[in-house]
């Protein structure tokens, strides 16, 4: 075209036009391999940071499968990662730089525990990224590295053996000790391994019917005609397990208010709630708004929910999940929720929810670097945290009224002895045992709860394959 330079002819002016070159596309190890970088330098929730590397890089769907298993796999196997490198890494490994580290890492897990990848393939790329990143030293070390442990695999591939059975389990699991014996201490030893072995296994996807548009048996049709492998939850009758098919947030039924993203433990604190049409709500730590909205759902949009969160841009959250759903009754407020009795009557509601900030350990599944990144001290900071919430929301709660109590944590500081102090301390609240039949079911069932049952459960991980869970319910004296 008239006026336009052609490659490798020269312009008017004498000088040559080079071809406009693409920046290279990154491939799946080095999107994982970043991603891992800024969760150990920056903090940064693996998820969160996952879907933004993912959105970048524009990967096919098999390698974007194989990013996201490298990410998570990585860090929720890295103590045991970090056991098998020290042994052929004998000086300095914990000197490394963190992107050698988190390189040899990602590529230790393929070779130790990803028997589909070809060792050859994953110590080649390895070596490839090495040599792109840094200078010839550094990749030099890596392939020496990761030769070595393709061919000591059987020799390192032995079950850990451990005189200290946290210590055992620590490694084998890849969790801190200190966690692993608070688990003894509190569930024995067996139970302990089962949980964290049920943490490293990869979350199922579900989702929450949302009952003013449709049945569960009529979404779980929508669902497989559009290629989804959906069935219904033992568990939750609003919910339905979903694979396959791509991404749920972007089907039509997410996007038109039929169905909302949650795991199946927690719709059961909305069921546990029990809400009734008419009645006022208050949702005292609101965001994203899946526990508000299903409340609102359950009292068939009839009543008031005052969903509270601290963080102002979280409101807007609540707001676009409730008109997704078209729901009237949601009105989202902004404040800490330590300040909520002195914002709202006294005894003015007839329940309150008080879903706690809390550790978090029911959703390593989700965010395995919470095992990394939480303390002993978090634990206790947090546990009088949650105190304090819990005796500002009993002062909202009117006469007859009902207090739940509910956390994703398996931390009995947080849970049972947070309820058993409250209850010692608030003697106008009793336990409330009274939940629904079709809630108790599958919970008995399940062996999450026995003949013994006073209303509060602690739903553990492996019981079900969902999030690990507590739940209380609580009821004012009239």
């Amino acid at each position: 075209m008239a006026g336009q330079a052609r490659a490798g002819k020269k312009p008017e002016d004498g000088k040559s036009v080079k071809p406009q070159q693409q920046p290279r596309k990154r491939t799946a190890r080095e999107v994982a391999l970043d991603t891992l970088v800024k969760v150990a330098e920056a903090g940064a929730y693996s998820n969160l940071q996952l879907n933004r590397a993912l959105q970048e890089a524009q990967l096919s769907r098999p390698d974007a499968g194989l990013a996201t298993e490298l990410v998570y796999g990585t860090i929720q196997h890295q103590r045991y990662l970090d056991d098998r490198l020290s042994i052929l890494v004998t000086k300095g490994f914990q000197k490394l730089t963190p992107w050698v580290l988190a390189l040899l890492r990602m590529s230790a897990y393929q070779l130790l525990m990803l028997d589909r990848i070809p060792p050859h393939a994953a110590v080649n790329e390895a070596v490839v990224i090495a040599k792109r990143r840094g200078h010839s030293g550094i990749s030099g070390m890596v392939n020496g590295v990761l030769r070595n442990m393709e061919r000591r695999l059987s020799e390192l591939k032995q079950p850990i053996e451990r005189d200290n059975p946290a210590e055992r389990i620590g490694i084998a699991h890849s969790y801190p000790d200190w966690l692993v014996r608070r688990w003894i201490d509190a569930y024995g030893e067996a139970e302990a391994e089962r949980i964290c072995a049920a943490g490293n296994e990869p979350p199922h996807s579900s989702l929450r019917v949302n009952p003013l548009r449709l049945s569960r048996d009529k979404a779980i049709g929508m669902l497989k005609e559009s290629g989804f492998d959906a069935a219904g939850s033992r568990l939750s009758d609003a919910a339905v397990i979903v694979s396959g098919g791509g991404n749920l947030a972007q089907s039509e039924g997410y996007q038109s208010g039929l169905w909302s993203l949650q795991d199946e433990s927690s719709m059961l604190v909305a069921e546990v709630c029990a809400p009734a049409p008419g009645m006022k709500v208050l949702d005292c730590c609101a965001a994203p708004g899946g526990k508000t909205t299903h409340l609102a759902e359950l009292m068939e949009d009839r009543g008031q929910v005052i969903a509270n969160d601290v963080h102002p841009h979280k409101k807007q959250l609540i707001e676009e999940q409730a008109a997704r759903l078209g729901l009237q009754t949601v009105q989202a407020v902004t404040g800490d929720a330590l300040d909520l009795a002195a914002r709202f009557e006294p005894e003015s509601f007839d329940l309150v929810l008080l879903d706690a900030p809390c550790s978090g350990f029911g959703v390593i599944r989700r965010k395995p670097e919470i095992k990394w990144t939480k303390s002993e001290a978090d634990v206790h900071a947090i546990a009088g945290l949650q105190s304090d919430l819990l005796q500002v929301a009993a002062k909202l709660v009117r006469p007859g009224g009902t207090l739940v109590y509910s956390t994703c944590t398996i931390e009995r500081e947080e849970n049972e002895r947070q309820v058993e102090r409250f209850l010692e301390t608030h003697p106008a609240f009793k336990l409330d045992a009274d939940w629904s039949p079709k809630v108790l079911r599958p919970l008995r069932e399940g062996r999450a709860v026995d003949d013994s049952f006073g209303g509060m459960v602690q739903l553990l991980p492996q019981q079900f394959g969902s999030d690990g869970f507590f739940i209380a319910r609580m009821k004012r004296g009239e």
